[in-house]
């Protein structure tokens, strides 16, 4: 493999493919109502299709079926595990699991003692000599939030909640008992700065025996009460409350469950254990305590919290405010980082299993809880946000970094394996190497169209007409992925990740919550210098706090995990740990170079030996020295330097960052670095194609271009620049991506075909046979045409209705000219095609663009070309909605619309009032002669 050998002599070809560089994808089993006969059906078109593993995730169930549910981690279900984990090892399918039905993790073991906890309090007001004579009570009001279609009321739900057997049907997502709490804390605090624990003079009936003294004061009382959150799309057997994650207790008992179940069983063929995000706090109030939160919290900050309650809650000075607020926040993230994240990482590898998991959305430093497990995952569309997944794995040397893909791309029924294309590509450029599709559900042989469905709108089923041509994307992403995952980062720049600042703002509720860098970091220099760099082709990650301690020196470079870097960035940051300062000064005076963007912090965040830190701050920032050296002010310190400046660009330039041009030609791209020199992954997000040399930042000879959908590969043309980098010139169709290797040695292989259009296309004149292959509802009869037209348009309502695989075929001559290649275009396509010609099949073509380069030589006097075009579920699902059959039949969260435009009067998705969606060929298909370019 030349790009991973670096063997001078070694021929430009394809690395071998692995289960792990395939897609995999998420795999829900609704109601776990599985069985063995089905579960090997499905395994095998799984793996005839070309994914590479599957991750279970036991979910709601469908009705009809609660003769089949399986109760979740019951032997019953154990079994089903057994045979699953049994085939994927014949098919050479690896598998994953969730950790838990649905999400977040919790369950019907998980009792009030371990369940989710919030923190509420009220204040009172005494002045001397009184006495409160009302009661100290918080008097909760019901809650309750519901996502089934039966609407559910308080009364039809017993407290506890674990009590009831009608979880399913009931569907909750948060359920709050009305009830009377006792105080847990009750604290005064007096106009000249005294407190007072008055828990001890509070009895049971709620009355506070004590008479104020003199002053004037505010007594705070604070009461614990059960969040109320349950496990979101629960699986039989997996309904009930969410757990603490602030709780090692919780955690422990959560996974002793596991334990219990998992005995007798071979589970070494199981790869992973796996989290579906934080997403606790997507509920009415917050997870915001746990039961000992107060003594852990003086144990890690040094002061006890008790005697800060009015700052807490943001009644003091604010900068006071600020201050114990960032410690609480503090507090919170060292107890999801150490008592959850780490514990449940330690339980996995005891079973000698990895984990993946979802950090975002915790209120949690989630760099570090990326970092604190196997396979970081992320999801979404954003990049920046792909990144913070991306750049947690490069900094610690994680090789794997997963996606949760393509889950809300369009409406439902109408995405294409073109569209999920496109978000893939989005994902490989923010640094992800290890697709998860989302996703895929079981579904039994005898369930009619379109077969058990889960409420995302990309539905990967064996039903959906794209099914045929899905190896080609997964092939396409495995090639892909073989690449990716056998490089290194290649990253200029950390980025320091303010995450002091964010939770040591005032304000709103008492947790933050670190999901989108566009929510989270709005209107920051953080969020400013990530989106300049982007635009500008400076290669990036993102590093925490914890993370940047970890850094050490060779010579003016960075060093951490596999990855070298030249320099960091502070973003404007306003408050900066000590011990963060401390390192970023070490570093500097051993060679590193520190770019500040406006400013130097101006203090240290939290309240523990406050004067003592900041002392020891001002004196540190007092020895630099600072100069002008043109738009930027520098000091040296050691061997390193700190340089200030109010222009990133500016300072990426003056430190002699490399920056990568092609960002300004509208491509995307990610490098990456081997034994053999620099990899690039580079996407085409134009709406045109693209043609002309781009410049790489990196010292090569050569280079080889791979093309991951049409598997051609080839030296590609390449001149050497006055700086000893390598340009390299690109033909790119819009939405078309291309691999490219460097290399320093001399390569031998295949050169890379160029191509230029020889003359005008010619139109394949005459008629053409269509044939409905499969699908339905039912197949419409042949017919003969004459002008390529949506088949919707043809006369009858079958074909408005037929969701399916058509062949379009014709016969034509050979054109006439002398060019040795021919462009076959098919024109305006709907939606994926299989091209044959004089019966070989030549390409399984996905979009946007729908064109093929062939030999003259394949091309007969007289020819036949055949077209099988397979449109999307829409069709079909447009005919039963018009005619009532409900297919909607799912517990939970039913069938929602991706856009409200496409809301029925039951709230569910529908698409009644649709049009029948153009199908087949639009358009003239032609020959166009095609020169070589030399």
């Amino acid at each position: 493999m030349l790009c991973a050998t670096g063997v001078a002599d070694a021929q430009v070809k394809w690395p071998a493919i692995t289960q792990t560089n395939k897609p995999w994808t998420r795999w829900w089993w609704e109601g776990s109502a599985v069985n063995k006969s089905d579960l090997t059906t499905v395994m095998q078109q799984y793996a005839k299709a070309g994914l590479g593993g599957l991750e279970i995730v036991p979910i709601y169930g469908v009705k009809g079926t609660e003769k089949q549910w399986l109760n979740f981690l019951s032997p019953e279900w154990m079994q089903m595990l057994d045979h699953t984990l049994g085939e994927g090892k014949k098919l050479n399918l690896g598998i994953d699991m969730a950790n838990g039905t649905g999400w977040p993790f919790g369950g019907p073991w998980i009792h009030e003692d371990n369940a989710a906890k919030t923190i509420n309090y009220k204040t009172y007001t005494l002045t001397e000599g009184q006495t409160l004579h009302e009661k100290i009570f918080f008097q909760q009001e019901p809650l309750l939030r519901f996502a089934g279609q039966d609407k559910v009321k308080m009364e039809d739900v017993k407290n506890p909640v674990y009590s009831n057997t009608n979880l399913q049907a009931l569907a909750l997502d948060q359920i709050k008992f009305p009830g009377s709490f006792p105080a847990t804390l009750v604290m005064a605090y007096s106009n000249d700065g005294q407190q007072i624990n008055l828990t001890d003079k509070l009895n049971t009936a709620g009355d506070l025996n004590w008479t104020a003294p003199k002053g004037s004061w505010t007594i705070y009382a604070l009461f614990q009460s059960l969040h109320g959150k349950m496990v979101e799309r629960a699986a039989p057997g997996g309904e009930g409350y969410a757990m603490d994650h602030f709780s090692l207790k919780a955690i422990d008992h959560y996974l002793g469950k596991f334990d219990e179940s998992f005995k007798g069983h071979d589970l070494s063929s199981l790869r992973a254990f796996f989290n579906d995000s934080y997403e606790v706090d997507d509920a009415t109030g917050q997870a915001s305590w746990t039961p000992d939160f107060l003594s852990e919290f003086q144990k890690r900050r040094g002061y006890d919290l008790r005697n800060y309650l009015p700052a807490l809650f943001g009644k003091d000075k604010e900068e006071l405010n600020s201050r114990v607020i960032y410690d609480y926040r503090l507090t919170v993230n060292d107890l999801i980082y150490e008592n959850y994240t780490k514990a449940w990482h330690t339980w996995s590898a005891q079973k000698g299993k990895l984990v993946r998991n979802q950090a975002h959305g915790s209120p949690a430093n989630i760099l570090d809880l990326y970092s604190a497990i196997d396979i970081p995952e992320t999801e979404g569309t954003e990049l920046l946000r792909f990144k913070v997944a991306s750049s947690a794995g490069n900094v610690t040397g994680k090789p794997l970094i997963s996606s949760e893909s393509a889950t809300w791309l369009d409406e439902h029924f109408v995405s294409t394996l073109g569209d999920v294309k496109q978000a893939i590509d989005n994902y490989f450029v923010g640094g992800i190497n290890h697709v998860f599709y989302h996703g895929l559900n079981y579904s039994p042989a005898k369930a009619p169209f379109p077969g058990w469905l889960f409420y995302a709108s990309v539905h990967f089923q064996p039903a959906n007409p794209f099914w045929n041509d899905f190896s080609t994307l997964n092939n396409y992403i495995a090639h892909c992925q073989s690449f990716l995952q056998n490089s290194t980062p290649d990253n200029d720049v950390l980025l320091y990740y303010p995450f002091t600042d964010i939770i040591s703002k005032t304000g709103g509720a008492l947790l933050k919550h670190f999901d989108a860098i566009d929510k989270e970091f709005k209107g920051t220099g953080f969020k400013e210098n990530a989106e300049t760099m982007i635009d500008h082709g400076y290669a990036f990650d993102y590093i925490s706090d914890k993370q940047l301690l970890n850094l050490r020196n060779e010579g003016n470079e960075l060093l951490t995990g596999k990855s070298k870097y030249k320099t960091i960035i502070l973003p404007n940051a306003k408050l900066i740990p000590l011990e963060t300062w401390q390192q970023l000064m070490k570093l500097a005076s051993q060679g590193a170079t520190i770019l500040v963007y406006k400013g130097l912090p101006e203090d240290v965040p939290g309240m523990e030996k406050l004067a003592e830190r900041q002392a020891d701050y001002k004196q540190s920032i007092a020895s630099l020295h600072f100069i002008n050296d043109g738009n930027v002010q520098k000091a040296s310190i050691g061997n390193g330097q700190f340089i200030i400046g109010n222009d990133v660009l500016q300072l990426l330039d003056y430190a002699r960052i490399r920056k990568e041009t092609l960002a300004n030609d509208s491509l995307s791209y990610i490098r990456k670095k081997n034994e053999t020199g620099s990899l690039y992954f580079i996407a085409n997000k134009a709406t045109k194609a693209y043609e002309g040399w781009i410049n790489l930042a990196t010292n090569a000879s050569n280079a080889v271009l791979y093309n991951a959908m049409t598997e051609k590969a080839g030296i590609a043309r390449t001149r050497q620049n006055s700086d000893g980098t390598l340009s390299a010139y690109v033909q790119m169709q819009k939405g078309e991506s291309l691999l490219l290797q460097t290399a320093s040695q001399t390569l031998t292989g295949n050169q890379y075909e160029y191509f230029k259009a020889a003359g005008d296309a010619v139109v394949i004149n005459g008629s053409w046979k269509l044939h409905f292959v499969e699908g339905g509802p039912v197949l419409p009869k042949d017919v003969i045409i004459q002008q390529l037209q949506s088949w919707t348009n043809l006369p009858g309502e079958e074909v408005k209705k037929f969701s399916g695989t058509a062949s379009y075929t014709t016969n034509f001559a050979k054109p006439k000219g002398t060019a040795k290649k021919w462009s076959l275009d098919l024109g305006a396509v709907r939606d994926n095609a299989e091209v044959f010609l004089n019966g070989k099949k030549i390409a399984t073509l996905i979009g946007p663009v729908f064109s093929v380069v062939i030999d003259a030589n394949a091309l007969q006097q007289k020819n036949t070309l055949q077209i099988k075009v397979a449109n999307t579920m829409a069709n079909r699902i447009i005919d039963m909605e018009k005619n009532h059959e409900n297919y909607k039949v799912f517990y939970n969260i039913n069938f929602p619309a991706r856009k409200a435009t496409n809301k029925g009067a039951d709230g569910l998705f529908t698409a009644e009032n649709w049009s029948p969606l153009p199908s087949g060929l639009l358009s003239n298909v032609t020959l166009i002669p095609m020169a070589v370019l030399r």
